[in-house]
């Protein structure tokens, strides 16, 4: 779809452009393979001297369409889809990455992405360095080794809600010969386009506002195309020196821009298998039809509820990037002018405790797993999603151990603010 046009529209009619006779809505292709009239044919795909679809963990019609449409949100060169945001970050990294490298993350990620970092992948062979994100520069400066590969941030980070300055850490990261990765999926492209402040990959998960409506688990990578590979090819190998399980080809020389999202499709996709189904990715792309009507109601919704519980002397503080005098309100204006996500963070006074009584009140909002959809949801951090952390790390990460996340729906403001009220009151 030309990039000319606007995001609105893209969320509707990109990805799946029908011909004559073709279905106008985009079908689910379910089937595992696809059937060639030639042995030639069928060769040609598996060297990777043509494309083609043969088998679905590879490449499937409905998945391509969807990973599309996301790429032509982010204004990328070529995406692919996964069966996770965790499965997304991971092969983000692995893509580039082997025994003895080094990664530069955010210390305020996810917890789940953190454990990945700092725990399985270290089994792995690659080290991770946790870093303030609000350092200077010349601190960050210092977490940098020769064997760093990249550095990885969220826009908005879950759930501390911290901002990345992009264009501070694309500075760093290229000035070190490495790519930004930035996981855009509280922010989505509705709110901000990482590639326009110097990121050079983005990830999602799908799971959140893309989907919308807590259907299906699944996850995206895009890339920039605008990391050159090649200027710093001793760095990455994987790339730029030849691929013997595919007959000696060098990606780069191959596939040009397109090289970064060709490996990690046909040869870490070829080999973990983390895939979308068809079946999800066709509801997920439901789900992107309308990210560009929900996102702002999302944000409207947030920054009223976040406004009642600046108010409330029962509120010890409120952490949401889209209201005046927050610690980000500054870096949001910057990055993300028309909205940032519907997610806030609160604490009350009553500390711990008090939080576990609150939500246990909540009538309207639902204590769940889950974040960023339709409909308004709350959880404990500090209980559920960073449980693996000690109160130390949950420092380092943002999040307070009585922090409330708070996910605002897309329902009433006013039902939803009074949901909270009587869970505070009564």
């Amino acid at each position: 779809m030309d990039k000319k046009r606007s995001l609105d529209t893209i969320c509707i009619q990109g990805g799946w452009q029908p011909k004559n006779g073709e279905p106008r809505v985009l079908p689910v292709y379910q089937s595992t393979t696809f059937k060639y009239e030639t042995s030639e044919q069928m060769g040609r795909l598996f060297d990777l001297e043509e494309d083609g679809y043969f088998y679905t963990r590879l490449a499937n019609p409905t998945n391509d369409a969807v990973a599309k449409k996301i790429c032509d949100l982010e204004g990328g060169i070529a995406a692919m889809l996964t069966s996770s945001g965790q499965a997304a970050n991971f092969y983000a990294v692995f893509n580039i990455c082997s025994a003895g490298d080094h990664v530069i993350s955010a210390a305020t990620i996810y917890g789940g992405t953190s454990n990945l970092f700092t725990v399985t992948m270290k089994k792995m062979g690659i080290d991770v360095t946790l870093v303030d994100p609000d350092a200077p520069e010349e601190e960050l400066e210092k977490a940098f080794r020769p064997n760093t590969k990249a550095v990885f941030g969220e826009t908005i980070a879950n759930p501390a809600l911290v901002v990345l300055d992009i264009e501070k850490f694309a500075r760093l990261a290229h000035k070190h010969g490495v790519p930004l990765i930035v996981d855009n999926t509280f922010a989505t492209p509705i709110n901000c386009r990482p590639f326009e402040w110097g990121a050079d990959i983005v990830t999602h998960s799908t799971t959140k506002y893309m989907d919308g409506h807590a259907m299906c688990v699944g996850g995206c990578i895009v890339d920039s195309g605008n990391f050159d590979w090649e200027a710093h090819k001793e760095k990455f190998p994987g790339l730029t020196t030849p691929d013997e399980s595919y007959h000696g080809i060098i990606y780069t020389q191959r596939f040009g821009k397109a090289a970064y999202i060709t490996k990690a499709t046909a040869q870490i996709m070829r080999d973990l298998g983390s895939i979308q189904s068809p079946q999800n990715a066709f509801l997920l792309n439901i789900g992107l039809e309308t990210l560009h009507l929900r996102m702002p109601r999302h944000c409207e919704n947030a920054l009223k509820v976040a406004s009642f519980l600046q108010n409330r002397e029962d509120v010890a503080w409120v952490n949401y990037p889209g209201l005046k005098g927050d610690k980000y309100y500054d870096l949001a204006q910057k990055y993300m002018p028309t909205g940032t996500c519907g997610v806030i963070s609160f604490g009350l006074k009553g500390g711990r405790k008090a939080a576990e009584v609150f939500m246990d009140k909540l009538k309207l909002a639902a204590i769940v797993t889950h974040v960023a959809d339709a409909r308004t949801s709350v959880l404990h951090p500090a209980s559920h999603t960073h449980r693996q952390l000690n109160d130390e790390q949950l420092k380092e990460a943002g999040v307070d151990p009585a922090m409330i996340r708070f996910s605002v729906g897309i329902e009433n403001a006013d039902d939803i603010i009074e949901d909270i009220r009587q869970a505070l009151e009564d």
